[in-house]
């Protein structure tokens, strides 16, 4: 009898450590938990080269890094191509999505899709007013506009000036907490007045161009400051104050650190630019995505509101950097544009006088 108990609780342990063996404890967050895919969908190829130039390869290399098959598209503008590329991911299998949106409305439609199926959505880099995204990885958008409202005081100084706003596109919520932001500083400065404020559609360069020469034209030329929601639109605005001989004389600010805008910062035609280190967004974000897959909770720094869906998303807000001709080395110490790139012809001598070595 004695030995039928220990063969029964021989048998009974060897199953309970062949079931602990497979995983089948309840507990792992490895081996098949680990598992998964993530499907990204950048916005476009026009409003910033940052989209193909940096934080593709970024993420990429995060993914690759941690094992996580990842398949990145780029929409090029197009809602419909947007909504494409996320109906082929679905199908496809991926466990999250990572997007950022064109418009609210079609990235809020592919996330309600994408949850329906039991797949979880990051909002990357903008947030979607009205949607149902998990996770939210951006830099903190207000305090960008308020760096580029700083900026452009101290260029313009205490003196009085006309003030204008190229804003990004209407549908972009980030292009609206840029311009808040900007406000924010600015408005407090009696000595400046606003004379012209509108946003440029899809972000284009060209429409930008077109709408500050219409500025330029009702204002008589007396425009003494510009706020250029990026450095795509700065340079819009640097062709036009360059066809009328004003280039250097009128301070203009950018965003994103481009190779162009710190170029026109080294010439002296642009006042500063803020540099998001998207090294550092996309780390942020393929992290969140590693942990959805694996099945644990992500580790968020903040809150941002969405005044549409009416809730507070959980979010990972990161902090911009003021970039002018002082510190321009900081953008090409950090990897994020190349020095080859940057001090090409006339720039070699620029970028010395900056120290910035070119290898």
């Amino acid at each position: 009898m004695r030995k039928g108990i220990l063969s029964l609780m021989a048998l009974t342990t060897a199953a309970a450590l062949s079931l602990t063996a497979c995983g089948d404890d309840g507990n792992d967050s490895g081996g098949e938990a680990a598992k998964g895919k993530v499907g990204v969908i950048l916005p476009d190829t026009a409003s910033s080269p940052r989209w193909e130039n940096f934080d593709r390869p970024y993420l990429e290399q995060a993914f690759k890094a941690a094992g996580i098959e990842s398949d990145i598209q780029n929409a090029e503008g197009s809602a419909q191509r947007f909504q494409t590329i996320a109906d082929q991911m679905l199908t496809s299998g991926v466990t999250v999505m990572l997007i950022t949106g064109l418009d609210s409305n079609s990235a809020a439609a592919v996330q309600r899709k994408a949850q329906a199926q039991g797949v979880k959505t990051i909002d990357y880099d903008r947030l979607t007013l009205g949607g149902v995204a998990d996770y939210y990885v951006s830099f903190d958008n207000v305090k960008v506009g308020e760096t580029m409202g700083a900026g452009l005081q101290k260029c313009l100084g205490d003196k009085d000036a006309n003030i204008v706003y190229l804003n990004g596109a209407p549908t972009d919520n980030n292009a609206t907490l840029f311009a808040k932001g900007a406000h924010n500083v600015l408005d407090k400065v009696s000595n400046y007045k606003k004379v012209a404020e509108q946003p440029v559609p899809d972000w284009e360069a060209e429409k930008a161009a077109t709408i500050f020469e219409q500025m330029w034209t009702e204002q008589h030329g007396k425009i003494d400051g510009v706020v250029a929601a990026n450095d795509n639109l700065g340079n819009a605005v640097i062709s036009i104050l360059k066809k009328n001989k004003r280039a250097g004389d009128v301070p203009v600010t950018g965003q994103d650190a481009t190779v162009q805008g710190l170029q026109n910062i080294l010439d002296g035609n642009q006042c500063m630019t803020v540099y998001k280190p998207t090294k550092q967004e996309a780390d942020a974000a393929a992290k969140l995505a590693i942990s959805l897959i694996k099945g644990e909770k992500g580790e968020t720094t903040a809150t941002e509101h969405d005044p549409v869906g009416k809730r507070d998303v959980p979010s990972v807000l990161l902090e911009p950097v003021s970039v002018t001709k002082e510190n321009v080395k900081r953008v090409v110490d950090d990897g994020a544009v190349k020095a080859a790139d940057l001090c090409k012809g006339a720039y070699a001598a620029k970028c010395e006088a900056a120290g910035i070595k070119v290898q």
